[in-house]
């Protein structure tokens, strides 16, 4: 047992430090702080900026577009010409053998141009005779010109000339010749060019009429139903 550590000399005491000192593993120096790595910015090439300024300049073109076309849709309220077959006679219908159809048909159509501030130009129309779908005359109508706030009036005759039908639709046909109830449908195509101030727009616009008959040859006009888009 060596000599208790109190009754050692202090030089005896620091030569025992120092050699503990020396069998020490040497400290390891502290780690190195971590770096962050950014990436470099790219700056935006003349073309991009180029490009965005173009999108941009674009919609601020189509919204303005819009709201003039809003301002100026509610300053002329515009409104679709109207169709109506205010009149008809049915002259003639005969079908012979087998199922070929004749027939002679006026009508008196009234169009009316409900704007106050838009002229219409009716730039073509035809005008359809159809039984129960089947297209049995046409005519064309030609151009006219309608002031605003006015209407027109036109006389339309259809001739249809050994139409061929099926045999159950010359027969339904037959049956309504002889009960004095003959339906036909009238259907027009109009194309429209709407004048206004400084500009102008065309459209296409589809009228039907469904139209009630009495029997030739002095068919008159006992109900009608028209509508157009």
């Amino acid at each position: 047992m060596g000599t208790p550590y109190y009754l050692q000399s202090p030089r005896t005491i620091m030569m025992k430090v120092m050699k503990n000192m020396k069998h020490q593993p040497p400290a390891l120096p502290p780690p190195a702080p971590s770096k962050i790595i950014l990436k470099p910015r790219h700056r935006t090439s003349p073309a991009m900026w180029c490009a965005a300024i173009v999108c941009f300049a674009f919609s601020i073109t189509l919204i303005i577009a819009g709201v003039a076309i809003l301002i100026v849709f509610l300053a002329i309220k515009p409104r679709p010409p109207a169709f109506d077959a205010v009149n008809a006679s049915l002259n003639s219908v005969y079908v012979d053998s087998p199922a070929y159809f004749n027939g002679d048909m006026t009508f008196v159509a009234n169009i009316s141009n409900p704007n106050q501030k838009i002229d219409m130009v009716f730039r073509s129309a035809v005008v359809e005779l159809l039984f129960r779908d089947r297209p049995m005359a046409a005519q064309a109508l030609p151009p006219f010109l309608q002031r605003r706030g006015q209407y027109q009036v036109l006389n339309v005759h259809m001739v249809a000339s050994r139409v061929l039908l099926p045999p159950e639709v010359a027969m339904e046909l037959v049956n309504q010749v002889r009960s004095n109830r003959v339906v036909y449908t009238i259907r027009g195509k109009f194309h429209v060019e709407a004048r206004f101030w400084f500009g102008h727009y065309t459209y296409w616009m589809y009228t039907v009429c469904e139209l009630e008959l009495t029997a030739p040859p002095s068919g008159v006009l006992v109900a009608r139903r028209c509508r157009t888009k």
